[in-house]
């Protein structure tokens, strides 16, 4: 049985994570639930799961959820704030740590697990996008283990070779006959838009995917396609690939996750219904497998599997993040910073869609930073370009 802790379990990914250990509970237990606010879902989690240890960021929340476990007898231990949740992520008794927290506030507690040499269930993209360098490093040095949650690298490390899937992050790709890998992404509701029609995209028709059902953030970062660029980034940093060795398809159906090309002329693909439980599940049992009780694909009905290549014209986003990323890391860290305060202010009418590019691009190219040497100088760099951003906003 495999002993779990879950950063950011009243998410998306952490309730879809929970309702595999529902169904499986021969396999897996929980130990320790992490999250920011929200009380009542934290509070049902725990009557349903009775984990040992449970952490809110937010100390209100967690006096309020303390006196309400006590009245329902729960025995279960509710602690609080940064310092806390990084305990739990490194538990000694935990096997597992899905870090499903979104943001900048996921960093400590994903290093903390790494330090303490966990198995990392990831689904933060900030971890890698801004920290690529750092955290890679670190799980050299402590024998940790990454494992992506994320369609599309989930699906890249499905077909990948076993001893590469357990040396991820530091294989060659060429040495086990890899080529490349095919980084498949639905160009979101925009893909058939042209340059002119997308200065008119409404906040509602940014959030509104085709295909997953998201949050508004990365609902919108798939619409300018910065999404893909970001995965792109975190692609390079988990199968250790270069520049050449990564391509980016458009595959509007969804049904194709992602592709590795062979030297022999192989090409493997993971397909599936887009379900993250799938991904999870792989993850949660790898190297195994189990039933997820999600459908299947019926290729009887499926009439159409279509690929193309991005245009960078009109999704300038993405070819922005592969640039940064080449640039350097301190570069990803504002990019990361300055799109997440464009997307907001977009969201709130304040800049239209189209903008959101120019706020990423005025930003990097306004910004001067050294290269990070640590966790600290990662989370200041993020802080500055932050303000810098929005200073960008308030001249449009």
């Amino acid at each position: 049985m495999k002993k779990i802790t879950i950063l950011g379990s009243t998410g998306s990914i952490g309730i879809n994570t929970l309702s595999i250990i529902q169904k499986n509970p021969n396999l897996f237990k929980v130990i320790a639930l992490v999250a920011n606010k929200n009380v009542t879902v934290m509070l049902h989690q725990c009557e349903l799961f009775t984990p040992d240890w449970v952490a809110m960021r937010d100390e209100k929340s967690a006096n309020i959820l303390r006196k309400q476990i006590k009245r329902k007898k729960i025995k279960t231990q509710v602690l609080s704030g940064e310092k806390d949740i990084c305990y739990l992520a490194a538990l000694k008794e935990t096997d597992q740590v899905v870090a499903a927290i979104v943001g900048m506030a996921a960093l400590l507690p994903i290093l903390s697990a790494i330090y303490a040499g966990k198995t990392i269930l990831l689904a933060n993209k900030e971890s890698l996008i801004t920290c690529g360098s750092l955290f890679m490093k670190a799980l050299l040095s402590s024998g940790a283990r990454i494992l992506p949650i994320d369609s599309e690298h989930n699906a890249i490390f499905q077909v990948l070779p076993l001893e590469m899937q357990k040396n991820i992050g530091v294989s060659s790709l060429k040495l086990y006959g890899v080529e490349h890998i095919l980084l498949t992404g639905s160009g979101g509701p925009f893909y058939n838009f042209s340059v002119s029609d997308l200065s008119c995209v409404t906040p509602h028709q940014a959030c509104s995917h085709p295909n997953w059902s998201m949050g508004k953030k990365i609902s919108v970062d798939s619409a300018t396609m910065m999404n893909k660029g970001l995965e792109y980034v975190e692609a390079r940093w988990l199968f250790n690939a270069s520049k050449s060795e990564i391509k980016i398809l458009i595959h509007p159906e969804s049904v194709v996750h992602s592709m590795v090309q062979y030297c022999d002329g192989s090409l493997l693909a993971q397909l599936s219904v887009p379900d993250i439980k799938i991904s999870i599940s792989y993850a949660m049992s790898w190297p195994y497998r189990i039933d997820t009780k999600v459908n299947f694909l019926n290729f009887a009905k499926i009439k159409n599997l279509s690929f193309f290549e991005p245009d960078f014209v009109q999704f300038p986003c993405l070819k922005l993040a592969i640039d940064a990323f080449s640039d350097s890391q301190a570069a990803m860290i504002v990019l990361n910073a300055a799109n997440e305060i464009a997307v907001s202010a977009f969201l709130n009418n304040q800049i239209t869609f189209t903008q959101i590019y120019e706020v990423n691009i005025n930003t990097l190219t306004s910004s001067f930073f050294s290269e990070p040497n640590c966790i600290e100088d990662v989370l200041e760099i993020d802080r500055q370009s932050r303000i810098l951003a929005k200073n960008k906003i308030l001249t449009y």
